[in-house]
């Protein structure tokens, strides 16, 4: 699968950091988006090619410039915020969730879909969301937003799967449980993801790069007749 073009949002840590990490290690050229934190991307960018990868920090029209036809899509930017009942949530704390993890997403989603049906036939093509468990499990005193946000993420990968898949994109989520990245900092309780993995079925929190294989595997040829799908990555939970 050389020669694959794979841009990733929010490739700077955590899960998008460990996809881009394997993208790179695989032999893909790798796009890498960012919100925040330049420093983590540009690290990223240079751990990316030492794994064999190449780098594009930006969205389409750098990726496509500098590589061709994206193949595969990875929407993955998400924030989150202090824990907390939605009685407690103001405007200002919803409209940013809302903004980053729907409306963003939905507009990635969107240039994504309007692009990669006119890439090459014959080539594996697929656009990976990153949704959560929360999006089942409601997050209750927690986190409401962030869970219907990933609700909406959801959603999304079942109609666009189905929108796409004549033109041979296929589309699917994974949905991660409580996963070891700094995440959770952003909550307030940074020790969250040990306290509660353990309850799990499996014990334990899990890894970044646990997720990142299960993109991988979405991304690539392995997976040619898998689309609308949400895969748990979540220890049973």
């Amino acid at each position: 699968m050389s020669g694959i073009n794979v841009l990733i949002t929010g490739g700077s840590r955590g899960i998008g950091r460990a996809t881009a990490l394997l993208a790179g290690q695989r032999g893909w050229n790798v796009g890498i988006n960012y919100v925040r934190d330049a420093t983590a991307a540009e690290a990223t960018v240079q751990e990316v090619n030492e794994a064999g990868g190449k780098d594009v920090i930006g969205l389409f029209d750098k990726m496509n410039d500098a590589y061709g036809p994206i193949h595969g899509r990875v929407i993955n930017a998400s924030i989150t915020a202090p824990a907390m009942p939605l009685a407690d949530m103001n405007v200002d704390r919803l409209r940013p969730s809302f903004d980053t993890n729907i409306l963003g997403a939905y507009l990635c989603a969107r240039e994504a879909a309007r692009r990669m049906p006119k890439s090459e036939v014959g080539t594996a093509k697929s656009i990976i969301i990153v949704s959560s468990v929360a999006s089942k499990l409601g997050s209750p005193n927690e986190y409401v937003d962030y869970a219907g946000s990933k609700g909406a993420m959801d959603s999304l990968t079942l109609g666009l799967s189905k929108e796409l898949g004549p033109h041979g994109v296929r589309v699917s989520a994974v949905r991660p449980g409580l996963i070891s990245t700094d995440i959770h900092k952003s909550s307030g309780d940074a020790d969250r993801a040990s306290r509660l993995g353990a309850q799990t079925p499996m014990r334990r929190p899990g890894e970044a790069n646990e997720v990142a294989e299960a993109i991988g595997w979405l991304l690539s040829p392995a997976s040619s007749y898998v689309t609308g799908a949400l895969l748990d990555v979540a220890g049973g939970r």
